[in-house]
């Protein structure tokens, strides 16, 4: 087997530093062995083209427990291969066997960040910080990649909306892949899409408080005014206006405050004022 720079056998002498300190930096997957273990044969090809492919992502260190029997013991190793993943000094998970190639994918999934995982968050970086064409050009790199990778989904409507293309974003969300339909990320996705329709059909900001100055039972300033409140980040000021309209109006847009309500939530996610904010809804509810 060709020497890689991922893969290195490890004794007791060096242990310490290459699984225990070393995995604070990345994770180690640490494959327990032996020469006489068939299994341990077919696993450790795999394990090595797994560690390249994934370019230092991961390290692979590689324990001959014949030789380093105390290191075997002292990890209670029974049955060979052992495959433990060490992160931040201790082990977090472990396989035993020589598992098919796909479900040492998942098991490493879950714990190490794959060159694909760090470049959809550059991706995703990038439309945060507004380079929205640099964003374009790797989310097409990776689609193209790789066609059938859900997770590339909810960036491309986020472009489209960074974008202002509202009915390009609303049209790929009427089309989303059925594994995402309960993802989390997309009820904020139609949540943005609907605070930006509703807030191009309001008054400017300043209109609408002229009108609420007016008449504060206004309700389609005050909603709208929420709307653009929601898209500048001034949640708390929008969700006390939409509580207002459902206090008042709770009719007005058929219960439009109420579903704008929960979407906020969604946006918030574990946010503390979506605790404080969902009392102050059931209250005006029950």
């Amino acid at each position: 087997m060709a020497e890689s720079p991922h893969v290195i056998n490890v004794t007791e002498a060096d242990f310490e530093r290459v699984v225990i300190a070393g995995s604070a930096e990345r994770p180690v997957l640490v494959d327990f062995w032996a020469d006489w273990c068939a299994p341990c044969r077919q696993l450790m090809p795999l394990l090595a083209k797994l560690a390249d492919e994934f370019a230092g992502a991961f390290l692979l260190a590689k324990v001959d427990t014949e030789a380093e029997q105390a290191l075997a013991a002292a990890f209670g190793i029974r049955s060979l291969p052992t495959v433990q993943l060490f992160k931040g000094g201790r082990p977090v998970d472990q396989f035993m066997g020589a598992l098919p190639e796909g479900q040492i994918r998942d098991f490493l999934a879950r714990h190490v960040e794959s060159e694909s995982d760090r470049r959809i968050a550059t991706a995703a970086d990038a439309i945060a910080r507004g380079e929205l064409e640099a964003a374009a050009s790797l989310l097409a790199e990776l689609r193209a990649e790789d066609p059938d990778n859900t997770r590339l989904f909810p960036l491309e409507v986020r472009l489209a909306l960074a974008r202002g293309e509202h009915d390009a974003a609303a049209d790929m969300l009427a089309h989303t892949p059925i594994e995402l339909a309960n993802d989390p990320e997309i009820a904020q996705l139609h949540g943005q899409i609907a605070f930006a329709e509703a807030a191009a059909e309001a008054p400017s900001p300043a209109a609408c408080e002229a009108r609420l100055a007016a008449d504060p039972g206004d309700s389609a300033a005050r909603y709208g005014l929420a709307a653009q409140q929601v898209l500048a980040g001034d949640y708390q000021a929008a969700l006390d206006n939409l509580l207002t309209v459902m206090q008042r109006d709770r009719g007005y847009g058929d219960d439009a405050a109420r579903k704008a309500i929960v979407m906020v939530f969604d946006l918030l996610g574990d946010d503390p004022l979506v605790k404080t904010y969902r009392a102050k809804l059931s209250r005006l509810l029950y």
